[in-house]
C-alpha cells in the first residue's frame, strides 16, 4: 500500500487508461488502419511511460519530505515507510525499466533516435523535482506538458512510423485528434496544478518555494484560475459546435461528463477558501481530464453504430 501512495497509483491508472483507450478502441477500430505496433509492444509502450511516470513521482516524494511533513503528514512516505535510500532504488530501477523498454521499442519500429525521447522525459522530471518546480509557474507548465506529451506519444510510436504516402491524409487527421486531446489534457493539468499549488500553499511557503499563490496570495490566484478556467470552456464549446454538434450522444456526453463539471468548477472556485474546498476543486479537474479522455470512446462506439 505505501508503494502504491510513492507511485500515486490513481495517477498512473489514468495515464495507462489514456494511452490503452486510444490504441485499442480508437485506432483498433478505423478502416484499414496500419499501425507500427503489435498489441503486446504497445502495452510494453505502456509499461515504459507509467515507469518513468511512477519514477517521477518517487523522486518528487523524495524531495518533497519537508513540504509534505508541514502540508499534509498523513501522506508522507519516503522517511516514514520507506526509507530515502530505498526510494532513490526504486527510482532507478523505474527509469532502468522504462528507458530500457524504450530502447527496445525505438529499434523495433527502426527509428532507434526515438529512444531520446524517453531519457528526455525522465531527465526532465528529476530536474523538475529537484530544481524547476520551485520556480514561479515553471514547474506547473512542465508537468502539464509532460501529462499531454503522454498523449503525443502513442502517436509517435504507433503512428508515424507506419505512415507512408498512401494514408499520409488518414494517419494525419487521426494524430491532429490526438493533438486536439493533449491540448486539451494540458489545459486542464495546468489549472489543477495552480490548484494544488493553492492547497499545498503553506507547505511550499515553509520550504522556501516561489509558486502563484506565495506571489500573489490565496484569494488573487483563485481569481487567475478563475479566468483560466474559461479557456477549456471556451474551447469546449467551440469543439463540440464545430465537430460534434451532428453526433448528438458524443455532444451530449461531452456537455453533461465535461462542460457541467467545468462549469461546476468554475463556479466554487471564485469562493473557495479553505484547503479542504481546493482539494474538492482538485478532484473534479481530475475527474474532468478522465471524462474528457473517455468521449474518445464514445466516439468510437457511435463510428461503428454509425458504420
Amino acid at each position: 500500500m505505501n508503494f502504491l501512495k510513492l507511485i500515486r497509483f490513481q495517477n498512473l491508472l489514468m495515464l495507462a487508461l489514456m494511452q490503452l483507450v486510444f490504441h485499442f478502441l480508437f485506432f483498433k477500430n478505423q478502416t484499414d488502419l496500419i499501425l507500427a505496433l503489435a498489441n503486446w509492444q504497445f502495452i510494453l509502450l505502456v509499461i515504459a511511460t507509467v515507469s518513468i511516470a511512477a519514477g517521477g513521482y518517487v523522486i518528487n516524494n523524495i524531495m518533497d519530505q519537508e513540504t509534505d511533513a508541514f502540508s499534509k503528514p498523513k501522506d508522507v512516505i519516503v522517511g516514514k515507510h520507506i526509507s530515502e535510500g530505498m526510494a532513490y532504488n526504486i527510482y532507478a530501477a523505474l527509469n532502468i525499466i522504462g528507458v530500457g523498454i524504450g530502447f527496445y521499442l525505438s529499434n523495433i519500429i527502426e527509428k532507434p533516435s526515438f529512444a531520446a525521447v524517453f531519457i528526455v522525459v525522465a531527465a526532465t522530471l528529476y530536474i523538475y523535482a529537484t530544481n524547476l518546480k520551485q520556480n514561479l509557474l515553471v514547474g506547473n507548465i512542465i508537468v502539464s506538458l509532460l501529462v499531454a506529451f503522454s498523449i503525443v506519444i502513442v502517436g509517435i510510436f504507433d503512428l508515424y512510423p507506419a505512415t507512408y504516402d498512401g494514408n499520409r491524409e488518414q494517419m494525419g487527421l487521426i494524430f491532429s485528434i490526438l493533438l486536439d486531446y493533449a491540448l486539451f489534457a494540458f489545459i486542464i493539468n495546468f489549472i489543477r496544478e495552480i490548484v494544488k499549488d493553492i492547497e499545498d500553499m503553506d507547505g511550499d511557503y515553509n520550504s522556501g518555494m516561489s509558486t502563484l499563490p506565495i506571489i500573489i496570495g490565496k484569494e488573487r490566484t483563485s481569481k487567475v484560475v478563475f479566468a483560466l478556467t474559461f479557456i477549456p470552456i471556451a474551447l469546449l464549446i467551440f469543439y463540440v459546435n464545430t465537430n460534434l454538434s451532428e453526433i448528438q450522444w458524443v455532444m451530449y456526453y461531452a456537455l453533461l461528463f465535461v462542460l457541467a463539471p467545468l462549469l461546476y468548477f468554475l463556479i466554487k472556485i471564485w469562493s473557495a477558501k479553505s484547503k479542504k474546498e481546493f482539494n474538492h476543486l482538485s478532484l473534479i479537474l481530475k475527474l474532468v481530464m478522465l471524462f474528457g479522455i473517455l468521449s474518445i470512446v464514445v466516439i468510437t462506439l457511435n463510428m461503428k453504430g454509425n458504420a
